[in-house]
């Protein structure tokens, strides 16, 4: 595999995780907003509320571990870019520039 496509895999690997967050926090709403509906009916029992604000504090734990390593992952992939353009900087200078623009009036002529 080739650095191009790791890379390129890596960042699908960031948009698969802010999929994963953006499904999980609307899963995460909803159950608050269902343990807030038992808690407003008269004959809800108070097991039912616990258990769903439990479940509800649990997926939350999943929510702060996705965003850790959504985290993480964008801080590599950040450092990977700035790499990139320091490089492509270091190869970019006037004459470079020049050579190109040269080409293209070259090419379109």
């Amino acid at each position: 595999m080739s650095h191009r496509r790791v890379i390129d895999e890596y960042y699908k690997d960031i948009t698969n995780l802010t999929t994963l967050l953006n499904s999980t926090s609307n899963a995460y709403r909803l159950l608050v907003a269902s343990a807030n509906d038992y808690n407003n009916m008269a004959l809800a029992k108070k097991a039912e509320v616990k258990d769903a604000l439990k479940r509800s504090n649990e997926l939350g734990k999943v929510i702060d571990n996705i965003i850790d390593s959504l985290d993480y992952t964008v801080k590599c992939y950040n450092r990977y870019m700035n790499t990139k353009s320091d490089a492509i900087g270091q190869i970019s200078n006037s004459t470079f520039v020049g050579i190109e623009l040269e080409n293209q009036l070259k090419r379109t002529e």
